[in-house]
C-alpha cells in the first residue's frame, strides 16, 4: 500500500472524526473505537438504532483487548487471532467497562482481525481499534462510489477515501462461544 497524501489526511480527520474508507470487506464509515462523540456522529449519520452496536475492526488483537472480557480463555482468543480466507467477525464476551455506544445492548461485541494494509495504518499510527459499519443510510443498499456516498452523507463526513475495487461482500458473522454462524 501507498501511503500518500490522501492517505494521510484520511488518518488526520479519523483521530477526531469520522471517515469513509475502504475495508477488507465492504466500503464502510469509520472512527475510533475510544471516539464517543465520532460514535454518535455515525449513529445520527446513519440513522441508526442505538441499541444496534458496531463491529471493532483491528489489525492486531492487542488494539482489540481493552474492549473484550478480560476474563475470556486465551484458547478463544488464538481462535480470534487465527488468520482466516473469509473476513470473520467474531462476537466475544464484553468488557464490563465497554461503552454502551459500542455493543448497545447486546451482551456479545463483535470485533474482526484484518491483515488490510490500510486497517494496519490506521490502527498503528492510532494505537486503536476501529469502529466499522457499512456506509448507508440504515436500510440502504451500501455506497461503492464517491458518488453514491455523498449522495447519503452530503459534506457531513470529516473526509472520504474512495471505495476499493474489492469491495464487495460483507464478513461472515460467528458467535465465538457456541460456533453458530449468525450471518
Amino acid at each position: 500500500m501507498i501511503i500518500n497524501s490522501r492517505v494521510r489526511l484520511a488518518l488526520h480527520h479519523l483521530k477526531t472524526g469520522v471517515i469513509a474508507h475502504p475495508t477488507d470487506t465492504i466500503y464502510g464509515l469509520g472512527c475510533l473505537a475510544n471516539n464517543p462523540s465520532g460514535i454518535q456522529k455515525i449513529i445520527e449519520l446513519k440513522n441508526r438504532d442505538i441499541n444496534k452496536g458496531f463491529i471493532l475492526l483491528a489489525s492486531d488483537i492487542g488494539y482489540l483487548l481493552p474492549y473484550i472480557d478480560s476474563y475470556m480463555s486465551k484458547d478463544l482468543l488464538k481462535q480470534i487471532s487465527l488468520p482466516l480466507k473469509t473476513p470473520t467477525t467474531f462476537l466475544v464476551p464484553k468488557s464490563e467497562e465497554l461503552s454502551p455506544l459500542l455493543a448497545g445492548d447486546n451482551e456479545l461485541l463483535a470485533v474482526r482481525l484484518t491483515s488490510n494494509l490500510l486497517i494496519k495504518f490506521f490502527c498503528e499510527k492510532t494505537d486503536s481499534a476501529l469502529i466499522s459499519t457499512s456506509a448507508n443510510l440504515n436500510g440502504k443498499k451500501v455506497a461503492t462510489t464517491k458518488r453514491e456516498l455523498k449522495h447519503y452523507f452530503g459534506n457531513q463526513l470529516d473526509y472520504a477515501l474512495p471505495p476499493s475495487r474489492y469491495n464487495s461482500e460483507p464478513s461472515r458473522i460467528i458467535n465465538l462461544l457456541t460456533g453458530e454462524r449468525i450471518r
